[in-house]
């Protein structure tokens, strides 16, 4: 697997990665009428992201790479259920509210699994990481109040349902180290295309919406995938601090192509959302600045 041990090539990298993530907003707001086949979404971006992710492990790890799903354990299945179902509040979280608030609640991941590791692994949590909990709290009741509208209020609960999805899968990484990381997500892209397949049996629904659909469903699938192949390679380099930080990419990035009125979306997130979100960027940053002390790093293989 190639890897990056120079800082100043791999933080680019992991830049780059963020910035192919953010425009997954901006492709859920061109599918059309997405809410009316989160299901179709669902199967067709977890087949892709499963498929991709084996591709890359066959010519990563030659025909021996299905030997990771042996070592998958209680930690895989639990962290590729967790992140299967991230990936399925992600869906029905954007299509309720602005992509302001779904990426704002992603945003929160660390500190989800923060509070996670503290009560399922025992990780001790420091005074100034409880503080910067507290303000990321404030934040999210902010943006909480003012999603007034039922729907809204829907995607909000959604996103954060979202965000713990992606903090349980973080946690069992911790968990059980050796667990195959790649492996794991192909799990999560496995459960959401069994997960949907049962869901569109059952309410007797076509596999596959219109082929412009399809196409935008695999399209968010790929730049899932090669951005978590770009982040694996570059994120060996950089502590765990400065990857918290440059996560930021995707969540300003997403927010940023859903307003640019060269899109065509327009989307101007609420000034609930803007001070809450605020919140959420100064605890994140403070977050940030306690972990630097800790030379701790975090990498996908």
């Amino acid at each position: 697997m190639v890897e990056l041990r120079n800082e100043k090539i791999a933080v680019p990298v992991v830049l780059f990665a963020g910035i192919l993530w953010s425009f997954g907003p901006l492709v859920v707001r061109y599918m059309n009428d997405p809410h009316m086949v989160p299901w179709q979404y669902i199967f067709g971006r977890g087949l892709t992201i499963f498929i991709i992710l084996n591709l890359y492990l066959y010519f990563e790890e030659g025909t021996n790479f299905y030997k990771n799903y042996k070592k998958v354990g209680k930690s895989g299945v639990v962290g590729g259920i967790g992140l299967g179902i991230a990936m399925i509040s992600f869906i029905y979280s954007i299509t309720n509210t602005t992509a302001a608030i779904t990426l704002l609640c992603l945003a929160a991941m660390p500190f989800f699994t923060a509070l996670l590791a503290f009560l399922f692994l025992k990780e001790k949590i420091s005074l100034n990481v409880w503080i910067s909990m507290l303000i990321a709290t404030v934040g999210i009741i902010i943006m909480a109040v003012g999603n007034t509208e039922k729907n809204s209020l829907i995607g909000f609960v959604f996103g954060l349902t979202s965000s713990i999805g992606f903090s349980i899968f973080s946690v069992t990484l911790r968990w059980r180290k050796e667990t195959p990381k790649f492996t794991t997500v192909a799990v999560a892209g496995l459960f959401c295309f069994i997960t949907a397949t049962i869901m569109i049996l059952v309410n007797k629904q076509p596999f596959f919406a219109t082929s412009y659909n399809s196409a935008m469903f695999s399209l968010h699938g790929v730049l899932v995938c090669l951005g978590l192949i770009l982040y694996s390679i570059g994120s060996k380099a950089i502590q765990a601090a400065e990857l918290t930080l440059l996560s930021l990419t995707e969540v300003i990035g997403g927010i940023f192509w859903v307003w640019l009125p060269l899109f065509g979306i327009n989307e101007i997130p609420s000034t609930n959302t803007i001070v809450g979100g605020f919140f959420l960027f100064v605890s994140i940053i403070y977050y940030s600045l306690i972990m630097r002390r800790n030379n701790r790093y975090i990498a996908l293989n």
